[in-house]
């Protein structure tokens, strides 16, 4: 049986930052983590892809998002087109206009934070 498999758009080398904690909770839980960020090359340990197009992986089961919603919204064309079961828009990462633009788009939107969802506690995650 493969693992599941989920790209962090927003990931961070920060510990204190969700991006970061969202990397940490998804390896504990046994998920295959692709970090994505346009200026990092490692995150906890693994490698960073630039953009979610460079993701290697076909059908995705995840897309977390931690980016504000003026950068996701630049993203959307490419969430949608590199597609994933789920999308999950974490806390501030949403507005209006962006869940807007992603419904139209038929992107599945989950409006959640995607670390409590996999069991995992945000504030439980320090150093």
């Amino acid at each position: 049986m493969s693992k599941p498999t989920v790209a962090i758009i927003g990931a961070s080398t920060d510990r204190q930052k969700y991006g970061n904690k969202a990397v940490r909770a998804y390896l504990k839980q046994g998920y295959d983590v692709y970090p994505v960020h346009p200026r990092e090359t490692t995150i906890e340990g693994l490698p960073v892809y630039p953009t979610l197009e460079e993701v290697p992986v076909e059908d995705l089961d995840r897309i977390s998002v931690y980016v504000p919603p003026e950068i996701g919204m630049s993203l959307l064309e490419s969430i949608r087109e590199k597609g994933a079961n789920e999308i999950w828009f974490n806390p501030g990462s949403e507005s209006p206009e962006l869940l807007a633009r992603a419904t139209e788009l038929g992107v599945n939107v989950i409006q959640a934070c995607s670390i409590i969802d996999i069991g995992e506690s945000p504030s439980a995650m320090h150093e």
